[in-house]
């Protein structure tokens, strides 16, 4: 009788079903939530794409100069554009406009270079008829998922930014 109790113990299933779940639901949710983050970030990509090219519109068509756009109006005004993102946008978002040599060259500075994001050598200048434009945008995103951040960041703070870029010539709108 107690050989039966002994053999019965390990041929026992009534927990097993709870146990595998306990052990592959971590794993699970982990990657289920990485994998929606992930889809977000995508999603914040795109949008920060589509507003950076309509507001880059303005200074290629001579609108920002001909209204006296300011730095602040421009971010404003893409901010504006970034649909249900626009609430912590101003707050998130970081531009750079400037007129470069040419195409091959722009040269323009690295915020990130040194590990952390400085906005001292970022400015605005939307340039005359025919000059070539660099606009870029710096979105920080803050990341939830463990781990993600040290993957997609190359920052000291683990920060996570997304950046879109603009080049074009303005057209000769005087």
């Amino acid at each position: 009788s107690g050989r039966r109790r002994r053999t019965g113990f390990w041929r026992a299933r009534d927990g097993s079903t709870a146990v595998e779940f306990a052990m592959v639901a971590l794993p699970f949710f982990f990657m289920m939530f990485a994998i929606l983050e992930l889809g977000l970030v995508f999603v914040i990509d795109s949008v920060l794409e589509n507003a950076t090219a309509e507001t880059s519109r303005l200074i290629r068509t001579g609108r920002a100069e001909n209204s006296a756009m300011t730095a602040d109006q421009f971010k404003t005004t893409l901010c504006g554009r970034m649909s249900i993102f626009q609430a912590d946008c101003s707050a998130r978002a970081t531009v750079d406009v400037r007129v470069i040599p040419n195409f091959s060259t722009p040269n323009p500075p690295d915020p990130m270079a040194s590990g952390t994001f400085q906005t001292g050598d970022l400015g605005y200048d939307d340039g005359s008829a025919g000059s070539i434009m660099l606009i870029r945008v710096w979105y920080k995103q803050p990341l939830v998922t463990p781990f993600m951040n040290e993957g997609l960041s190359r920052l000291k703070d683990g920060s996570a930014y997304l950046t879109t870029t603009a080049v074009f010539r303005n057209e000769p709108f005087n």
